[in-house]
This record gives structure tokens, C-alpha cells and sequence, in this order.
């Protein structure tokens, strides 16, 4: 699939060396151009019409499903013994505040303050926080030169890179642009309140893991389509996702921008101004974002609010019947 293309020098002129030999050894120095780097190998990927070109989505095709379902399948996992952990913790919990009481009170204690704070939190900022963390070493890894050329084969979704599944990941949580970054952390941390009491913890994850594979997969598609390849990085795919989900849950809740709290306008024309902006994009070809997997977060989040939770969620019950005998055997 993919093809380097070697360049070739120009051949020197015969003039060049009589002049040399004319000026002397100082001056053939001064007089000499100066040398162009050597042009670096960089890949060509095969026009869009191949069938070799085609069959390569089949394999992100395949992961994006096997992902989604794992990612479902470890969330209901996940709330399970989560459930049973707060059974079992109950009297552990009233044991630590009785003997909090009996002991000396401490002032200025760091770890106490941290605590408050983490406490004051609402359950889906207390979800994202992680995902916030892992967003901002990735960025700081992009500032590490020795690890550009890892970040950019496995931290960018390109259909003409070696790899493919991976980085339909690892992309998502990648943002070399630190306003990039703010913009998306700042989006998902106003929605993760709704979402994650919509949803619930581990139904929220396993909804923005899914959603971080989905839009990749619509963005190879465009991609070998139109043959406008290049890169692609950063979490706004799995964001449309949360926030398509809460608009189409929530439509009469107001919204509004942050430089423009004056302008309030509903959930669901908001969705719909959105939507049909990365349509428009993708059809007339704007460049300056990835609209197709924008586009695609934004119709997995409507789907799943429609149609997937019933499809997926609802129907975890056999097996965490399955993982409880097992674990009770065991």
C-alpha cells in the first residue's frame, strides 16, 4: 500500500568545475550554492479507486467492533464489583469514621485538603479527571523531540500509515496544540456532569472508549475516498459523541458559548447547527478540521441515546450472570 518515492540529484553543470578551477581553492568555497538537505522518503499512498486501498479499512472495521464490545463487556464487569465493593466496604467505612473522631484533628494537612477538593467534585468530573490527566502527558510527551516520530506514527489516525488500529486509540487522547486541548477538556469537563448522571460511571466510559474508535473508522473511509489524506489527532470525535448523547437525551436544555453567555439557544438546535456543519465540511472538503470524525461521533452519540442502550446495555445481564458463577467458583 504504502510506496517511497526516492529523489534524484540534479546533475552538476560542466561550467562549475572550470569556474572553480578559475577562482582558486578560497574562492570556489565562497562562490560555491549552498547544498539543499537530502529530501526526506515520505509515503504515497495508492490512489483512493484501488481495491487494495479499500480492503484496508476491513481491519479497523473488525477492531472497531471487537473495541466496542470489550469496552461494554469491562464496563458491566466493572459495575458489578464496584456494586459488591460498596456492600462489603460499608462497616470498613463506619469503623474509619469512628476512629476519625477519636483521633487528634491536624492542621494544615495537604492530604485532607486534597480530599475536600475531591470530594467537592461531582461524580462526572471525578470520571473525566483521568481522562484530563491522560490527555495532558500525551501532550507533553509531543514536546520530547526523541519521541516524534513514535508519537506520530501511533498518536495520528492516517489510513496511509503502517498502523491503523492503534492509533484510532491512542489519537484520541493526543493534542499537539495546547489551545486544541483546552478547548476539548474544557467541553468535556461542562458535560460530564449530565452525561455521567445519564449514564451513569461505568456506562460513560464504556460510551467515550467506543466513541474514541468510531470516528476514526468514518474518517479512513472519507479519507480514501476523496484522496485527502494526512493526519489526524486529538479527543473532539469521542467529545461529540458525550455531547450528541446529553442533546439528544436533554434537547430543551439551554446552552451557551463561553465568550457569549448572552446567546442561549436549546440542546437540540445546537446539535443540529453541528451536525450539519461537519456535513457541509466533509462535502466541500474543509481541511482545517477532521469532519468526518466529527461527524461520526456526533451520529454514534445519537444512536446510542436512541438505539444502543437498549441494543448493548440492556442486555449485559447474562454476562454479569456469567462472571458472577465464575467468580463464585472461584
Amino acid at each position: 500500500f504504502q510506496q517511497q518515492c526516492s529523489f534524484r540529484r540534479a546533475s552538476r553543470k560542466p561550467e562549475s568545475k572550470k569556474v572553480a578551477e578559475d577562482l582558486g581553492p578560497s574562492q570556489a568555497s565562497e562562490a560555491r550554492a549552498p547544498q539543499r538537505p537530502p529530501t526526506p522518503h515520505w509515503e504515497q499512498p495508492v490512489p483512493p479507486d484501488s481495491p487494495r486501498a479499500f480492503g484496508r479499512l476491513l481491519r479497523p472495521l473488525v477492531f472497531t467492533v471487537g473495541f466496542t464490545g470489550s469496552a461494554f463487556g469491562s464496563a458491566a464487569i466493572w459495575q458489578y464489583e464496584s456494586l459488591k465493593s460498596r456492600v462489603q466496604s460499608y462497616f470498613d467505612e463506619v469503623q474509619a469514621d469512628w476512629l476519625e473522631k477519636l483521633r487528634p484533628q491536624k492542621r494544615g494537612d495537604v492530604r485532607r485538603e486534597i480530599n475536600q477538593w475531591w470530594l467537592s467534585l461531582t461524580e462526572g468530573q471525578r470520571t473525566v479527571t483521568g481522562i484530563l490527566a491522560a490527555n495532558a502527558l500525551v501532550f507533553l510527551c509531543w514536546r520530547v523531540p526523541a519521541l516524534q516520530p513514535s508519537m506520530i506514527r501511533y498518536f495520528t489516525s492516517n489510513p496511509a500509515s503502517k498502523s491503523l488500529c492503534t492509533p484510532m486509540i491512542l489519537s484520541s487522547f493526543s493534542h499537539f496544540s495546547f489551545l486544541h486541548m483546552a478547548a476539548n477538556m474544557y467541553v468535556l469537563w461542562s458535560f460530564s456532569t449530565s452525561a455521567v448522571s445519564m449514564l451513569g460511571r461505568e456506562q460513560f466510559v464504556a460510551v467515550y472508549l467506543s466513541a474514541e474508535s468510531f470516528p476514526p473508522s468514518l474518517s479512513y473511509a472519507c479519507k480514501m475516498a476523496t484522496g485527502r489524506f494526512g493526519p489526524s489527532l486529538g479527543a473532539s470525535g469521542a467529545i461529540m459523541a458525550v455531547l450528541a448523547a446529553v442533546c439528544t437525551k436533554m434537547p430543551e436544555a439551554k446552552l451557551s458559548i463561553i465568550f457569549l453567555p448572552m446567546f442561549t439557544f436549546t440542546a437540540s438546535n445546537a446539535l443540529k447547527a453541528i451536525v450539519a456543519m461537519d456535513a457541509a465540511g466533509v462535502v466541500l472538503g474543509w481541511r482545517f478540521f477532521d469532519h468526518a470524525a466529527h461527524l461520526g461521533g456526533a451520529m454514534f452519540g445519537i444512536w446510542y441515546a436512541l438505539w444502543g442502550h437498549q441494543l448493548i446495555w440492556k442486555k449485559r445481564e447474562h454476562l454479569v450472570k456469567l462472571w458472577h458463577d465464575l467468580r463464585s467458583r472461584g
